[in-house]
């Protein structure tokens, strides 16, 4: 099949409509051959949402649907998925306490859930500190992650996991905790992941891989068994963090060169269908 029908699928990324450059960074990503992305909700602290109550979700989670829709006028399809930025747990816990911070983010889940459940988003997004906390932050943050395995469970939908760098040794806890709610380890997707390809999929899960340096390279030795992203944040003061809106499609064009076309049928189509139950 020629270049041109092919889907180039940015698995997580940013648009902020309002501080950032919104769908002009939307343009840079098609223009440089882009169809689809997984547009996930920023963090509510980006939005200016001062969380206090679950409820305060409500306008984090109708801000990324908002911005989906806008993005989808642009021609180009955007999936929203829906979540709190594990760090959320260090904010509220010093307002309210760790216990009262837990319950208020379990709630912003069960209202993630509802879109889900509705149609208007495709999967959640949960995770924990990627950097020491103290035990009992980390303790809930587990118990907050688990809730969401929960919801994913029931849904039987996606869920992204923001979480510390990975090695065999955590995704195997992450694996353990994901199977003792019952969700298929196949739904999970290792968001900003390095190029454990072979590792995840001995455990199950998606690795889906940050598309700078070399990363795809070294993910392409040991299959297709991945996702590509960029976590592009759309931040007006660190332009192009973590990756630029374009960063996907030229990579991927730049490997057909080497690879040809059939590997990345599978990225950017089969797998984020398969995962997400999307039509790409």
């Amino acid at each position: 099949m020629p270049i041109s029908t092919l889907p180039i699928t940015d698995n997580h990324i940013h648009i902020d409509l309002v501080r950032g450059r919104g769908l002009s960074a939307v343009s840079e990503f098609k223009n440089a051959g882009g169809t689809h992305m997984f547009l996930v909700t920023l963090p509510s602290w980006y939005l200016g949402v001062h969380v206090k109550d679950k409820h305060d979700y409500f306008s984090v989670f109708e801000e990324t649907i908002r911005t989906a829709d806008k993005i989808k006028e642009a021609n180009v399809t955007a999936f929203p998925v829906l979540g709190i930025h594990p760090v959320e747990i260090m904010h509220l816990s010093e307002e309210v306490g760790i216990q009262k911070a837990v319950d208020v983010m379990c709630g912003g889940f069960d209202l993630a859930a509802q879109y889900v459940l509705e149609g208007k988003a495709v999967a959640i997004k949960s995770g924990r500190p990627h950097y020491p906390v103290t035990p009992e932050i980390w303790e809930a943050s587990n118990q907050v992650m688990c809730h969401a395995f929960e919801l994913a469970k029931d849904l039987k939908c996606a869920i992204q996991l923001h979480v510390e760098d990975m090695t065999h040794e955590s995704l195997s806890d992450i694996a353990s905790l994901a199977k003792s709610v019952g969700l298929n380890l196949e739904k999970i997707v290792n968001h900003h992941a390095t190029p454990l390809v072979s590792d995840a999929k001995k455990v199950g899960i998606f690795p889906s891989v940050t598309s700078g340096k070399d990363f795809i390279e070294k993910a392409l030795e040991q299959g297709t068994r991945f996702l590509m992203e960029t976590d592009y944040v759309d931040d007006p003061n660190r332009p192009g963090f973590v990756l630029g809106p374009k960063t996907v499609p030229k990579k991927t064009k730049k490997l057909i060169e080497i690879y040809g076309e059939e590997p990345f049928w599978k990225i950017h189509q089969e797998n984020p269908s398969r995962i997400y139950g999307v039509d790409i």
